[in-house]
């Protein structure tokens, strides 16, 4: 996973509010267990329709995207932050978010920003012909027009985008840790390895072979 410590960028001044899971990607995208190519079905149905704002040139490739309340409600799928990630979407601005789809986010790179609505509203209209800036390091959104937005984010999320670690990258973080307690527990309780050759006996509450 790469690391995020600063969008900057165009962003898609979108807004909607209730955006559920199958409006990001739709079901029948969900036969794959890849990563990659789910940009092309990303919000298929709303781009279905004419003059909308994910194929207007002037927002393509956008790395933000900002969005109304209860952004990610509906099923649990993971493909949906898969496929704002393949589109190029590296931060979401909205009030609030599912708990479920704001976890997927951070585990996949994207930053779950939660701003008030008054916020969303004044960056809908900034977005439209400026660019926007979320900044890890500073905790806030800003604007060319010294709009200045500050937000919060739980330390530890923070620290997995702003270090590029997913789950895996978190287990091989500590490997020298790992390596060292089964190193450990090689030693004193041998019997869990089962090592040939261990000659022990059962001893009641311990059930050593």
């Amino acid at each position: 996973m790469r690391a995020v410590t600063k969008v900057e960028g165009t962003a898609y001044p979108w807004g909607a509010k209730n955006v559920d899971t199958d409006v990001i990607i739709p079901a029948h995208w969900l036969k794959t267990i890849s990563r990659s190519g789910l940009g092309r079905g990303a919000f298929e149905t709303i781009r279905a329709q004419p003059d909308n704002i994910f194929d207007d040139s002037r927002y393509a490739g956008s790395p933000i995207l900002i969005a109304g309340d209860n952004f990610g409600c509906g099923s649990s799928r993971e493909h949906a932050a898969w496929a704002l990630s393949d589109m190029g979407v590296v931060a979401v601005i909205a009030p609030s978010y599912s708990d479920i789809f704001s976890g997927n986010a951070v585990k996949n790179g994207i930053v779950p920003v939660v701003l008030p609505q008054a916020a969303i509203d004044r960056l809908v209209e900034v977005a439209k012909t400026n660019i926007v800036t979320v900044d890890l390091e500073t905790m806030t959104v800003t604007t060319p027009f010294q709009d200045r937005f500050t937000f919060d984010l739980d330390p530890f999320r923070r620290q997995c985008l702003m270090e590029g670690l997913d789950e895996v990258g978190l287990t091989l973080a500590r490997d020298t840790q790992i390596s060292n307690f089964e190193t450990a527990m090689a030693e004193h309780r041998p019997w869990i390895e089962n090592r040939s050759g261990y000659a022990g006996t059962i001893v009641e509450g311990d059930r050593r072979t």
